[in-house]
């Protein structure tokens, strides 16, 4: 899944930005001023703490490993893509969700391999952000909050839903408990390591090149990779 999504935001990220040529505003960033402050916030926590912490990480923990923590938190995650596939409408995707749970908790040891896909069975991308759009919510502001990062406000209410409602959450160890969470932070912040050069050399302004990347690929998800035309 961090694959899939690393390979998706630096595709739309490109094509966005060899459209513009320079950052353009965006109708639905009405608090940039806010938004930028944030998202320096963020690149001097991230250029000091958490990339670094990333770096060591991903040089120190064998790939196998890697994989096995990715596939582990990835198969937690899967109850929620499949309530979010049933409430949109969309039993034969939840079914999938529902079974590779099921395969990979067993057969996948507690989903440390993903023996899912080995099978067949298609891994799906949905979120609470994605089913409040289908429900009706399309149009939402973007936001940029330090650790969280992009975000609409729409998107940001799913995912502290889904935050607050993680299985991660129900340890009653403190350490334990956060401890997880930490760790999967961690992970996904070493998977998206090769996007910041790339980022970084491309991008004429990072924070608009980020935002319209962001925003472009959630329509993408919403409409399940086929967006509406517009004129504009």
């Amino acid at each position: 899944m961090k694959t899939n999504t690393l390979r998706s935001l630096l595709a739309i990220g490109s094509m966005a930005l060899a459209g513009l040529g320079v950052a353009a505003e965006n109708p639905h960033d009405p608090y940039e001023n806010f938004n930028r402050t944030m998202y320096t916030v963020n690149k001097t926590l991230d250029t000091y703490v958490t990339r670094p912490v990333a770096q060591a990480y991903d040089a120190s923990v064998p790939l196998p490993a890697k994989a096995g923590v990715g596939n582990f938190f990835g198969n937690l995650g899967e109850a929620w893509v499949g309530a979010n596939s049933l409430m949109q409408g969309k039993p034969g995707d939840a079914g999938d969700s529902l079974a590779r749970m099921l395969v990979n908790s067993t057969v996948g040891i507690f989903g440390l391999f993903d023996v899912a896909s080995e099978l067949g069975i298609e891994r799906h991308n949905e979120d609470l952000g994605q089913t409040f759009a289908i429900w009706g919510a399309k149009e939402s502001n973007y936001v940029f909050l330090p650790l969280i990062g992009p975000r609409t406000v729409r998107d940001t209410a799913g995912w502290a839903i889904e935050f607050f409602t993680d299985p991660l959450m129900g340890i009653k160890n403190y350490h334990t408990r956060y401890g997880a969470v930490a760790l999967r932070f961690v992970d996904l912040r070493a998977g998206l390591l090769p996007a910041d050069k790339i980022v970084e050399e491309a991008a004429i302004d990072e924070y608009a090149y980020v935002r319209d990347a962001y925003l472009q690929r959630r329509q993408n998800l919403i409409y399940d990779g086929r967006p509406p035309r517009f004129d504009d």
